[in-house]
């Protein structure tokens, strides 16, 4: 088989390397990929993600067998439903689905019509009204630009001037141009945060292992939101019981609820996910693979991943095995990140036998052919351990072998779990 992948992240990275693993796959063509790919054979086209007609042509002259869409920006453009009047195969939603991700009123609309939990909310594109009601409900609560953001356009903002700024700063000052032209209002939820993603194909979904993701930049989840900082799975302090109550009440309804609403979903859905006391509630819905939990989930599927999207695209039965070993993703971030941050430092390229790299914000030093940082989440560190203890160490001592300059980390990543089972361990 010869294979598409659609984006240029880490996220992309890593779904087009489990591809190239596959005995049946003889080419995986990234557009436009990242240089950093390159070591791992995977091929680049220098195509953006914004040239459908380009892509087309190209999945088209060289007989690609699918196409893969890793990013949600294609997918709102409509790349799905272009692929499709051409008679290719894509697997993704098409634009009206994708907007499960692209409008977050969207998503709490379906959520209410289909009694899937989440926060209560409000939405506005007014300020005034918008701060009436935070004066309202009080704080701490949650502020959201209804579009995309990269990450970026959630406040949890635990005063009130804090709150009154962010809406402030979306509907006054445009900070986030369109994506933040409406803002959804939503109460603070406490509980432990996860991700569980499924592939969907219209009312048939198929539950992935679940992960935790780290937003914050910095240690003890400290800072400002990011596209996500690291990853592990599995997420011991979730209970089996939890995700299932989670596939049951979330997954299935809204897969369901897409096909009432005429807008119906195939492709990888992600609810993120916080356990609360009344149960878990919907925080909210991505329409593809998040980053970085596709760099730790993938490497727990025993299965084919080729052979799971070539079943779904026929509408057959996948098989989907997952392994019980444990991942753990650490991001290397450029100094500043997510704020403005530097570019052009070396970035390392012989990973330790232990580790995996996954490359994202990196391009080519056009005088030594080198990789120099060129994004703000720059690369990630990954390892898969038999638990997850073995996992953290390891790929902390990868990196500790690492030059890294002008670049930053997080060093708890997985903390969380393996402090929750140090106490419970004490309790028995």
């Amino acid at each position: 088989m010869k294979l598409l992948i659609i984006g240029s992240g880490g996220r992309e990275h890593a779904i087009a390397k489990k591809c190239l693993a596959d005995p049946q796959v003889s080419h995986v063509f990234c557009a436009p990929g990242n240089p950093g790919m390159e070591k791992d054979g995977i091929d680049l086209i220098a195509i953006t993600e914004s040239n459908h007609p380009a892509l087309i042509d190209f999945a088209t002259t060289q007989q690609i067998d699918w196409t893969f869409v890793g990013p949600e920006v294609p997918l709102l453009n409509g790349i799905v439903d272009d692929f499709q009047a051409a008679g290719l195969q894509i697997f993704g939603p098409n634009k009206q689905a994708a907007m499960i991700e692209g409008s977050k009123a969207f998503a709490k609309e379906i959520m209410l019509a289909n009694q899937i939990p989440t926060a209560a909310y409000r939405s506005f594109t007014n300020s005034l009204e918008a701060k009436a009601y935070i004066e309202d409900k009080g704080v701490p609560i949650v502020i959201k630009a209804d579009g995309l953001a990269a990450g970026k356009g959630v406040v949890v903002a635990l005063t009130i001037e804090e709150a009154f700024g962010a809406v402030e700063s979306m509907l006054e000052q445009n900070v986030f141009g369109e994506s933040g032209a409406k803002v959804v209002v939503e109460e603070y939820l406490a509980g432990e945060e996860f991700s569980l993603l499924a592939f969907v194909n219209r009312e048939k979904v198929y539950p992935m292992v679940i992960a935790q993701d780290h937003k914050r930049a910095y240690d003890h989840d400290l800072g400002p939101n990011t596209g996500g900082m690291g990853a592990y799975s599995p997420v011991p302090q979730i209970s089996q019981q939890v995700v299932d109550q989670s596939i049951r009440e979330v997954l299935q309804p809204a897969a369901q609820g897409m096909i009432d609403h005429g807008t119906p979903f195939v492709g990888i859905l992600y609810a993120g996910l916080i356990a609360t006391k009344e149960g878990p509630k919907v925080i909210e819905f991505n329409a593809r693979f998040g980053d970085p939990e596709t760099q730790v989930v993938l490497n727990r599927l025993e299965s084919s991943f080729p052979a799971i999207i070539t079943a779904l695209l026929a509408n057959q039965e996948p098989e989907i095995i997952w392994n019980d070993q444990a991942s753990i993703g650490v991001v290397i971030a450029a100094e500043g990140y997510p704020g403005a941050y530097q570019k052009g430092m070396v970035v390392p390229t012989d990973a330790p036998d232990t580790a995996q790299f996954y490359y994202a914000g990196v391009a080519k030093n056009a005088e030594n052919a080198s990789l120099v940082a060129s994004g703000g989440r720059v690369m990630l560190v990954e390892v898969t351990a038999s638990d997850l203890a073995t996992a953290q160490t390891e790929v902390y001592q990868a990196i500790d072998s690492l030059s890294l300059n002008e670049m930053f980390y997080r060093s708890d990543i997985g903390d969380k779990a393996l402090s929750l089972a140090r106490k419970s361990s004490k309790t028995l």
